[in-house]
């Protein structure tokens, strides 16, 4: 019988429940997994006792990014981790849109501003400014072109707490046709949902917004469907991935464009999905009897 960790992180002020979680646990223990709901970051955690340990709801790990990726390391080598290490830490850094912009992938244009780099922003245009390192908008503002002495006082705090910021223009498109997620499982496209806007004006960088305002499914085109396989395909060394969330806006030329690529922790939202549920279970199933990398741990069966 197989051992799956379904890893999640420490109840804490700010972090939301993960809804999926129990769903998950009961129906992969009914598929004939020993699953269980296990924190990244308990020390007691024996990793390599595990067949596979999925990565799922751990949404704190943006407040401490080189603490997860370095427990995904140790974890991989002792077992097979989903996704595997290498992915987590470079899908940690949204410096990746500029791999997938180089890579030829139609992306929200986005500039880098590291501490001690001159505070360039944008003229004549709204923008967003938010961390690399971030989840559910945490850090993130949307501004107007007269409202530059408020971001650089964000941008002023994000450096000095040591965080690079990214700037991108705000896409106005999402105020009419939202932002589509296309959710990938085992390889294949799993369904797929709409939200609106995150961010409103005036609305604080530091003040708590919610994460997915509106969602409804949604039946992605053959467009959007040809930028996220793009994405995925532009993910550097062609890992093999269990999930992926790819995250669009229309940019203005109405054309999909990449927000974000969510390799890490995206929400699965199976509670708006429900007939996903099996197709999430039997993929983990066929992970987790497959063969471990040579570098895991033997663990205890």
């Amino acid at each position: 019988m197989p051992r799956v960790a379904l890893v999640t992180c420490r109840p804490r002020p700010g972090i939301a429940e993960d809804p999926d979680l129990p769903v998950l646990v009961r129906e992969l223990t009914g598929a004939g997994v020993r699953a269980s709901a296990v924190e990244w970051d308990d020390p007691a955690v024996d990793w390599a006792a595990f067949d596979l340990a999925v990565i799922r709801s751990t949404w704190d790990y943006s407040w401490r990014a080189a603490e997860f990726t370095a427990w995904a390391e140790r974890c991989g080598r002792l077992t097979r981790l989903a996704n595997p290490a290498d992915v987590v830490r470079w899908n940690t850094d949204k410096r990746y849109l500029g791999d997938l912009a180089a890579a030829g992938v139609p992306v929200v244009p986005t500039r880098y501003l590291a501490p001690g780099d001159p505070p360039d922003l944008p003229a004549g245009h709204a923008f967003v400014v938010k961390p690399t390192s971030g989840a559910g908008a945490r850090l993130a503002a949307r501004y107007a072109p007269d409202e530059h002495a408020t971001a650089l006082g964000q941008l002023r705090r994000m450096h000095a707490e040591g965080y690079t910021a990214m700037v991108q223009p705000y896409v106005t498109a999402i105020d009419r046709t939202g932002e589509r997620a296309l959710q990938f499982f085992g390889g294949r496209l799993l369904h797929a949902s709409r939200k609106g806007a995150v961010l409103r004006p005036g609305t604080p960088y530091d003040a708590r917004k919610t994460a997915h305002p509106g969602l409804t499914p949604w039946t992605p085109d053959a467009a959007e469907r040809e930028v996220a396989e793009r994405a995925l395909a532009a993910v550097p060394g062609a890992p093999e991935l269990l999930y992926a969330r790819v995250d669009l806006v229309d940019g203005v030329d109405g054309r999909p464009r990449v927000m974000e690529l969510e390799l890490v922790e995206p929400n699965l939202f199976l509670w708006l999905h429900p007939a996903s549920l099996p197709s999430v279970t039997a993929a983990i199933v066929r992970a987790a009897e497959g063969p471990r990398p040579r570098s895991a741990g033997a663990g205890p069966r």
